[in-house]
């Protein structure tokens, strides 16, 4: 998905001799602002940014040097992973009545109305006047008699007394409710909302509800998550058509559910996984009824799913399942209600990329995704049916934040545990300055997938470090690996790759091999089963270049024709279908294709008259063919000719032309396209200020330029460091990474860069 790019062979940084691998730590969290899951990323409530750090470097200067900055929750950069596996208790607060997640920050009632918050603070979402990142409770100013607070993506919310919601932190799309789009770091009033009873932080977007049962919302509208059958932005209250007698609210990534007196759910916005529950994948602008669920007591949103309780307390999920989310024993999407296994007695839910439960006995049930220690289990493995919580017994309420937990016990205390990366679960688990560590592996190519890397040797050997819980490792394991270790098995390799949560290598003899995550067939050996081991993809011969998309992967073969395998749900094999295919199948109407690549949910190929051709999803105008619509078979992006290297971000693209010019296009809601805009595109626009460019690279939210001169820039996301520019400011222009120069090539992982500097 996110890989490096280096001409046509995509992922590969060539270089020899020995490897140091510069580490830079960042206390910081993200705003993770488009939920495709898919993986990793993968979809969730959002987050934030944070310090500065100094940069430290360990000079060999008769070697080649590979440079990592950025995020690290995997070990992805080489070195310690900043995570709690089990709950531990939040400093200096007691006495809590209620608590919130966002993103990568936490918030707490105390019993005085006073409310307090911890984690990231890069947009000042934690209310205290500055954006410095705590990893201890501070207090927002300027609130007392507070009855309710939720976290958002970057932003936070709180109902007074008195009825009247207040708000602060990131406000880009409106969503502080205050008229304006100006970020805050104390609170703000939310202009005109009175008698309100409850409210929920959605990534980008907000909800309130009244005492008179009806519902308002502001902020993001694209996928008429706002309710008021419109997709249009709006900094203001407005009102959510055709709903009365609602008592509970929830938002997720995209999309909001409510729960009417009756007991019916009922659900609008985002529903490409399904998570409106009305049988379809049919976005709406306006409140659907979810399918033959009545006598709710309870809801909650995750990224792409979605989570209610039953009088009877049963727990019911619907939408995206990846990741096992559903908790019903599969991995498979739904469209309606199934029923989580061996679940009875719950009082409560919540949801993020993973799903958490409250029984009558106090004790927590989860299951999901489990990076980073999500369910509290002790372990990093994903589990599709729930699991007992460790350590937690007494709890009185639970939520969960974009990759953590949080729990109030009976006794008034707090305790978190999952991804601590901002902060957020209020004690420091990593040293927070930078570190180096060498690595000697006579390495000649890299790549990077969303949280691990791979490094060829010069030998034919494949090495591998970083997330590792589905095998991505290669080494037979599924143990999470901060320094390298070798691919079971390979030999005579020439190129690798890595998709988000799988591997390939290509060997010399032209066959492909692949290891890892395997739920869509994206390993192509004709099997949905994961591999901690590599396995021959069936049926191909003779290929030149890899490429891994988030569940599916491609290869270029020596003829110029592509051929593709795995998920493909949105058309990404280009096969002019939409059936998901365990082995290798052709895309209709290429030939003389010289390069390739892979995002999310959607590829693309360059062609040797340097044209460029796209295919799969087309949300945000990632196909860069002028329109919005998805597309089975490859169409060709308006505007580019003389094209030299392409590369796929999560959901944009970017590419080189022979003037040495970038150009770039789809989403943009932190800057990646490098126009000094936040505005997505559906045509090529070009990056300001680049000229001379040889090799581009996109992740998550960043993209990466390598010029003529040896020299990196990088623009985009940056609240985990990964422009490498000594700061956590987000930039939507260009600007130069430090300390690097005589660079070769470069990759970026999803929140994660790196360089060769020879």
């Amino acid at each position: 998905m996110a890989n490096s790019t280096s001409h046509n062979k995509g992922n590969h940084l060539s270089f020899n001799k020995s490897v140091s691998v510069i580490i830079f730590f960042f206390n910081i969290s993200f705003l993770f602002v488009f939920g495709i899951y898919s993986s990793v990323f993968a979809e969730s409530h959002l987050s934030i940014s944070g310090a500065s750090a100094s940069q430290i470097a360990i000079e060999h200067p008769d070697f080649n040097r590979v440079f990592a900055w950025g995020h690290n929750d995997s070990g992805q950069i080489g070195d310690k992973t900043p995570t709690e596996k089990l709950p531990f208790q939040v400093q200096t607060i007691t006495n809590v009545t209620a608590v919130s997640g966002g993103s990568g920050h936490s918030l707490a009632i105390e019993h005085d109305g006073s409310v307090w918050a911890w984690g990231g603070n890069g947009d000042g979402q934690l209310g205290d006047g500055t954006s410095t990142d705590r990893t201890i409770p501070v207090q927002v100013q300027n609130l007392a008699g507070v009855t309710a607070v939720a976290g958002g993506g970057s932003h936070s919310l709180a109902v007074k007394a008195d009825g009247t919601v207040w708000a602060w932190g990131w406000n880009f799309y409106g969503q502080l409710g205050d008229g304006t789009t100006t970020d805050r770091t104390i609170p703000v009033q939310v202009q005109g909302l009175t008698d309100v009873t409850a409210v929920a932080g959605g990534g980008t977007y907000s909800l309130a509800v009244k005492a008179d049962g009806t519902v308002w919302a502001w902020g993001l509208n694209f996928y008429g998550q706002l309710g008021d059958g419109t997709t249009t932005d709006s900094s203001v209250p407005v009102q959510v058509q055709g709903l009365s007698d609602v008592t509970i609210i929830a938002c997720g990534f995209y999309h909001s559910l409510a729960v009417k007196t009756d007991g019916t759910v009922w659900a609008w916005g985002d529903n490409r996984y399904g998570q409106l529950g009305d049988s379809t994948t049919i976005d709406s602008s306006v409140p659907v009824q979810v399918t033959s669920l009545t006598g709710i007591t309870g809801v909650a949103v995750g990224n792409s799913h979605s989570l209610a309780v039953k009088t009877d307390g049963t727990v019911w999920a619907w939408g995206y399942n990846l990741l096992g989310q559903l908790g019903d024993g599969t991995n498979t999407d739904s469209t309606i209600p199934v029923q989580v296994q061996g679940l009875t007695d719950i009082t409560a839910v919540s949801g993020s990329d993973f799903s958490l439960a409250l029984r009558t006995d106090g004790t927590i049930w989860a299951w999901g995704y489990n990076a980073s220690g999500r369910l509290g289990d002790g372990t990093t493995i994903d589990n599709n049916i729930p699991v007992q919580t460790q350590k937690l017994t007494h709890v009185a309420a639970i939520c969960t934040g974009w990759s953590f937990g949080l729990a109030i016990k009976t006794d008034g205390t707090v305790w978190a545990w999952g991804d601590n990366y901002g902060g957020q679960l209020g004690f420091e688990t990593h040293n927070k300055i930078p570190e180096t560590v060498s690595v000697t592996i006579d390495t000649i190519a890299v790549s990077s997938g969303n949280t691990h890397n791979l490094a060829l040797k010069a030998d034919g050997s494949v090495w591998a470090w970083g997330d590792n819980r589905y095998g991505q490792l290669g080494d037979g394991t599924n143990i999470i690996s901060n320094i390298p270790v070798q691919v079971q098995g390979l030999t005579g390799v020439t190129a690798v790759a890595g998709g988000s949560f799988h591997s390939l290598a290509v060997k010399a003899d032209g066959t492909v091999w692949a290891w890892g995550r395997n739920n869509g067939g994206q390993l192509g050996d004709g099997t949905t089963t994961d591999s901690t081991v590599p396995f021959q993809v069936q049926g191909l011969t003779d290929v030149t270049a890899i490429a891994g998309g988030d569940v599916h992967s491609l290869a270029l073969k020596a003829d110029g024709t592509v051929w593709t395998w795995g998920v493909n749900v949105c058309g990404q094999l280009g096969d002019g279908t939409k059936i998901d295919s365990t082995i290798p199948v052709q895309v209709q109407g290429l030939t003389y294709i010289t390069a390739v690549a892979g995002g999310d949910l959607y590829s693309m190929a360059l062609r040797a008259d340097g044209t460029v051709w796209a295919w799969g999803l087309n949300s945000l105008g990632r196909l860069g063919d002028g329109t919005f619509t998805d597309s089975t078979i490859p169409v060709q992006v308006q505007g580019l000719t003389n094209v030299t290297v392409i590369a796929c971000g999560t959901y944009f693209s970017l590419a080189v032309k022979a003037d040495g010019t970038v150009w770039a296009w789809g989403g943009n809601f932190s800057g990646q396209l490098g126009n000094d805009t936040v505005n997505y595109s559906s045509i090529p626009m070009q990056v300001q200020g680049l000229t001379e460019a040889t090799a581009v690279a996109g992740g998550l939210e960043h993209s990466l330029a390598l010029k003529a001169d040896g020299t990196v820039w990088a623009w985009g996301d940056n609240r985990y460091g990964q422009l490498g520019d000594g700061t956590n400011i987000v930039s939507s222009i260009p600007a130069q990474v430090q300390i690097l120069s005589n660079v070769s090539t470069i990759a970026t992982g999803a929140n994660h860069s790196l360089a060769l500097s020879q």
